[in-house]
């Protein structure tokens, strides 16, 4: 475990706004940023993927997720790329995967019948249903249990700090471009 007494910046003022270092103690927090949430994303989707009945990364964990909360249990692929944080290209990479097992399927636009969907299939709410207990103890193990509760709203918090207002974190929330006219 890091000695935490290393993040203050006692004897050390902060840098300012424009600068273009960061103080040593700043550059200590970035880093233990970087390395932490690198580090958890891959033992998150290293547990998902141990279980060879899952077999899943934990992107296309949260394609799952954000499907299944999702009214009729489908998005637009534009839509689910923005509630997952991928580029378009990298989605439909992901998605053509999971249509090979099964789990998700693309259809025509159910609304304008322009563009595509990504519609989680009956397999693929069967598989996020296996897979869901698995993902939680990860996130138990490797950040709640180690950080505790009150730590971690306060990482989300601070987190939130960094994501645009309508950034769609909350559970079933809209993207953030939904009711804005369908690209041409």
């Amino acid at each position: 475990m890091t000695d935490t007494t290393k993040y203050t910046a006692e004897g050390e003022g902060a840098s300012v706004p424009g600068e273009l270092w960061l103080t040593s103690s700043e550059q200590l927090a970035w880093r233990t940023f970087l390395y932490a949430t690198t580090l958890l994303t891959d033992r998150f989707s290293e547990a998902l993927q141990a279980d060879p009945d899952i077999d899943l990364t934990l992107g296309e964990y949260e394609i799952l997720v954000r499907l299944s909360e999702a009214d009729r249990r489908f998005l637009r692929m534009s839509e689910l790329a923005d509630k997952v944080v991928h580029s378009r290209s990298r989605l439909t990479h992901t998605i053509t995967r999971m249509e090979k097992r099964g789990l998700v399927e693309r259809v025509r636009c159910t609304d304008d019948g322009r563009g595509r969907q990504a519609q989680l299939t009956d397999a693929g709410a069967a598989m996020l249903e296996r897979a869901a207990p698995t993902h939680v103890r990860s996130v138990r193990e490797h950040l709640l249990d180690v950080v505790g509760h009150d730590d971690l709203l306060d990482l989300g918090r601070i987190l939130a700090k960094t994501l645009d207002e309508d950034a769609p974190v909350a559970v079933g929330c809209p993207a953030p471009h939904q009711g804005a006219p369908a690209p041409r």
